[in-house]
């Protein structure tokens, strides 16, 4: 059992990150915060450490509670780390604000011909 590992191999390894790559990125960019800091990819995890993930709209604040240096299922990946009630309660009311939003949306009844698809391309360049 490892003690430590890289903050980008743990978000891909957790499953926040489809790849490592990605993973990387998003910590470069100043997406993930160590304890409230910002750092680079190759700064170790630990247990008992605190991460914020900013992933698209939302924001995730866990608690890392296991390592695995391999990629494992996501009902496996889930025991790796231990979301805030706070955090989770925020997600899910945006993810309702988000589902509530598009319910309300009016759909189309067809798709626009090539004639509205040039109306429509024209009217977005003037903006």
């Amino acid at each position: 059992m490892v003690d430590e590992l890289r903050i980008d191999k743990w978000l891909w390894t957790s499953r926040f990150f489809k790849t490592r790559s990605l993973a990387t990125e998003a910590v470069n960019g100043g997406r993930v915060h160590l304890n409230g800091h910002r750092v680079k990819a190759g700064r170790l995890v630990k247990l008992g450490n605190a991460l914020s993930i900013q992933r698209s709209s939302v924001l995730f604040e866990i608690i890392v509670t296991g390592i695995s240096q391999t990629r494992r299922p996501a009902k496996e990946a889930c025991l790796l780390y231990e979301e805030s009630e706070k955090s989770r309660l925020k997600r899910e009311q945006e993810h309702e604000i988000k589902k509530l939003a598009s319910a309300t949306r009016p759909v189309p009844k067809r798709k626009p011909d090539k004639r509205e698809r040039e109306q429509l391309r024209n009217f977005k360049q003037k903006q």
